[in-house]
């Protein structure tokens, strides 16, 4: 018995290549959150022109983490809050500044920041040094 040979083929079969590409795929899609890229960033020290400060009250955070109000009143978070709103009960558009030890840790300022925003204010000022 003779067998026809079959005419050869010229085609390239791609199936093996999609699958690779899937699995590719799929790894780069489950590894790719996990790679965090943080830029070392030195900011800036430039000093800025004064701000004219209008007459609204002041939240300092001392570098042992104690919160004040009008740099006089010792505060913790709740009464901070109830202060703020009752500052706001009077003025609509009232805003607070704030004023922070840089030595203090980020987590707190912004625990602080949140607290002065939940009560009602929107406009947030920081002051630094001249």
């Amino acid at each position: 018995m003779l067998r026809k040979r079959r005419p050869m083929m010229a085609e390239i079969n791609v199936t093996p290549f999609v699958d690779v590409m899937l699995v590719l795929l799929v790894i780069f899609m489950i590894t790719a959150p996990l790679m965090q890229h943080s830029l070392e960033v030195q900011l800036p020290q430039e000093s800025t022109e004064p701000v004219q400060v209008k007459e609204i009250p002041s939240v300092t955070l001392k570098g042992n983490k104690k919160v004040f109000w009008n740099d006089d009143e010792m505060v913790n978070l709740v009464i901070l809050s109830r202060k703020v709103k009752e500052y706001l009960s009077k003025n609509q558009n009232g805003g607070v500044y704030l004023k922070a030890d840089k030595k203090l840790d980020y987590g707190f300022v912004m625990q602080v920041i949140a607290t002065v925003r939940r009560a009602g204010v929107e406009n947030i000022g920081m002051i630094t040094e001249p």
